[in-house]
């Protein structure tokens, strides 16, 4: 695969993964904000709301994290790490993506047996409260001799996140190694809050001059 194409593949699963965490979190609040305005103002309730919110918070979990993988952004320790040097640091990561992808592909294979056995056997399987609408059936061909095939939604929709995700974080896990093997970055995680709190301090003590922080133990400086 040549590089370009391989930017470009790389560029439309980051538009694809940030559109799915954007569209799957404003769902979840216009879901909880309409079923909070239907209780408090009209006595009712969204029957399905609930379990939505649920489905809708595991894909975003999972979306989340191969997200994470890609911005080094789950937190770890690295005080050992840094001490070591460049080459030795490179290695590490490197066995650290071979770990986690080890681990990834346990968890794929044990998401695309869970999904399949209600994707092919138990596909009659629908989930408890969550309606699927019979125009979006007819879109997929779930319609025969024009009654749909389902009721609610059927389980292998919301449980196709399992090996799905799994396969998006094997993806980002295989990023992070060749970055890595190419020296573009040195480790799987990186703890940016020390940085980030040294990096603050500067910052106040160059407008501030002379100044401290803070008053005392627990107490903030007055401004």
């Amino acid at each position: 695969m040549s590089r370009p194409l391989r930017q470009r593949l790389s560029r439309w699963v980051d538009i694809f993964e940030e559109t799915a965490i954007a569209v799957i979190l404003g769902l979840m609040v216009a879901i909880t904000f309409a079923n909070v305005v239907a209780r408090y103002l009209f006595q009712s309730g969204i029957l399905w709301g609930l379990e939505a919110t649920t489905y809708l918070f595991a894909w975003l979990v999972l979306f989340g994290v191969s997200y994470a993988v890609k911005h080094t952004a789950h937190l770890g320790v690295d005080a050992l790490v840094n001490i070591l040097p460049l080459r030795i640091q490179r290695l590490l990561g490197l066995l650290a993506v071979a770990v986690c992808l080890l681990y990834v592909g346990l968890l794929l294979k044990g998401g695309w047996d869970y999904w399949s056995k209600f994707a092919f056997k138990l596909n009659f399987l629908e989930v408890e409260d969550i309606p699927f609408p019979v125009w979006l059936q007819g879109l997929i061909g779930l319609v025969e001799d024009g009654e749909p095939r389902y009721e609610n939604l059927p389980r292998w929709i919301p449980y196709f996140i399992l090996p799905f995700g799994m396969a998006l974080l094997g993806l980002r896990f295989v990023q992070a190694g060749w970055r890595i093997w190419r020296g573009e970055q040195r480790m799987l995680i990186a703890s940016h809050e020390a940085d980030d709190l040294i990096e603050n301090t500067e910052e106040d003590n160059v407008e501030h001059p002379g100044s401290s922080s803070t008053d005392g133990p627990g107490k903030k400086r007055k401004r």
